[in-house]
């Protein structure tokens, strides 16, 4: 599988040298960074909530196996990404949150892609003469 590194040096040494979403353009959007199980999520909320507070999430519960990690973009829109996993043995916090960071920063590739596409089809078109069927 070819890095994102990797991508960007072939396409240099290709000669691609239009507009691009890169690596740099998307970690430049993200603002603000948060991870957490949904039990920790669950337990939060079970906190500030009096019908629920004291109450907390048994240690075996698959909410203990789910990362989530949002992603507050430069303009405060946010992105969710997630990371489950099957079992309890195998889950390791970091990992999860590093598998639910690289979910949620994929989904900025292609949130950059569709406004890049967009900003090129405005400029195209404001070149055009606009006829009136």
């Amino acid at each position: 599988m070819t890095t994102e590194v990797e991508l960007e040096q072939m396409l240099a040494a290709a000669g691609c040298s239009a507009e691009r979403v890169t690596s740099r353009s998307v970690d430049r959007k993200i603002k603000a960074v948060t991870c957490f199980t949904a039990a920790q999520g669950w337990n939060g909320e079970a906190a500030s909530d009096e019908r629920t507070r004291g109450m907390e999430i048994p240690k075996d519960s698959p909410l203990q196996l789910l990362t989530i990690c949002v992603l507050v973009l430069e303009n405060g829109f946010m992105v969710v990404g997630t990371s489950a996993c099957a079992s309890p043995e195998n889950f390791r916090e970091e990992i999860g949150k590093q598998l639910a960071f690289e979910d949620a920063r994929e989904k900025i590739w292609q949130l950059e892609g569709y406004l890049l596409k967009d900003r090129l089809f405005r400029a195209s078109e404001a070149g055009k003469e606009v006829r009136v069927v």
